[in-house]
């Protein structure tokens, strides 16, 4: 899996708003997954946010979105022309449970070098992961959290949904597995 991470902090740069108009807190629903409409087609992203709001996660999501990608480099991400036919795309906000794993942009950047290194070991093609740390707010308080965008491709748009629910299904596992409470 083809994985890298960023920045985006300066002046002008996005910023996560994690209180949006249109936040459904999947913390203390989970079950309110099935309203969010980009996931009555993509499965995969369903089950994703709900195990990254589970008790337990490292993290909690804000918002997300799914989107057909601009381009991609078929050899990037390790596919054929004809495995790159379709593409898909979506990205997830998502900001610590606690402020330990992103209290600072140290601690940011190597759990982003961490997280990363352990997604670019696994053996999926066609897929890539691209984290962007970037500020959050939270009501009046700031802070970092991270914009993760997930694109795949495929022959059809079912094979590139299929694939793009393993991207996520693999990241979720990764993400889970790292020992955040090292990271301050």
């Amino acid at each position: 899996m083809e994985a890298d991470w960023e920045f985006e902090i300066g002046v002008g740069a996005p910023v996560i708003e994690a209180r949006w108009s249109g936040f459904v807190d999947l913390r203390a629903h989970p079950e309110r997954v099935s309203e969010l409409s980009e996931c009555r087609d993509l499965p995969g992203l369903a089950e994703a946010l709900v195990r990254l709001n589970a008790s337990g996660s490292p993290v909690w999501t804000s918002k997300t979105d799914v989107f057909p990608p601009e381009h991609i480099d078929a050899d990037e991400i390790d596919a054929s022309a004809e495995e790159a036919a379709s593409a898909i795309a979506c990205y997830i906000d998502m900001l610590p449970s606690d402020g330990s794993a992103w209290g600072n942009a140290h601690a940011a950047e190597q759990t982003c070098r961490k997280l990363c290194a352990s997604l670019r070991i696994i053996p999926l093609s066609r897929c890539r992961v691209d984290v962007v740390a970037r500020r959050a707010m939270l009501g009046d308080a700031e802070g970092l959290g991270a914009t993760v965008y997930f694109t795949a491709c495929g022959e059809a748009s079912s094979d590139a949904n299929v694939r793009l629910g393993a991207c996520l299904n693999a990241f979720v596992d990764n993400l889970l597995s790292l020992n955040f409470a090292s990271r301050s």
